[in-house]
């Protein structure tokens, strides 16, 4: 099943890059007494997410927290390693938090995974965007296929 709006983000670990390495976080850890954006990727390094939506985001992470937001987090099907290194490249400092979801768990647990073995990426994560308080989605853009607009920073700034 589909999350949707009102719904809760799902209890799980997920991994967090940071400037020490990989460390192991939680959902409940990001999302728990805080407005949170949260936008997946379907990979790092990829060309829509490192040409666009990782830019729009880090553009705007300082208009988002002007809007209440907490943390700015972007999610893919990738390692802690390949995240960390795509943040740097990508200039993301402490504006975007960088989660793996290696094992494409939490794309599934919410229903948004996509199937691109025949395509030889594994599975992977839709392009998505959601906006959620205290664990709970309030808003919710997944993108149609090949799609970049409901997902990307500016679309976020103007639902909240």
């Amino acid at each position: 099943m589909t999350i949707k709006v009102g719904d809760t983000i799902p209890s799980m670990k997920l991994m967090v890059a940071t400037a020490d390495g990989p460390k192991e976080t939680s959902t409940d850890d990001i999302f728990k007494g805080k407005k949170v954006v949260l936008f997946a990727v379907p990979g790092a390094f990829t060309p829509t997410c490192s040409a666009k939506h990782l830019p729009g985001f880090v553009q705007n992470a300082d208009a988002l927290k002007a809007k209440g937001v907490d943390t700015v987090a972007c999610i893919a099907v990738n390692d802690a390693f390949v995240m960390g290194a795509w943040g740097k490249d990508q200039g993301t400092g402490d504006k975007v938090t960088m989660l793996a979801d290696g094992a494409a768990a939490f794309a599934k647990a919410i229903g948004l995974e996509l199937d691109l073995n025949a395509r030889g990426m594994g599975w992977r994560s839709q392009r998505y965007a959601l906006i959620a308080e205290d664990g709970k989605v309030t808003h919710l853009g997944v993108e149609a296929p090949g799609g970049f607009e409901v997902s990307k920073a500016e679309s976020i700034l103007a639902a909240l």
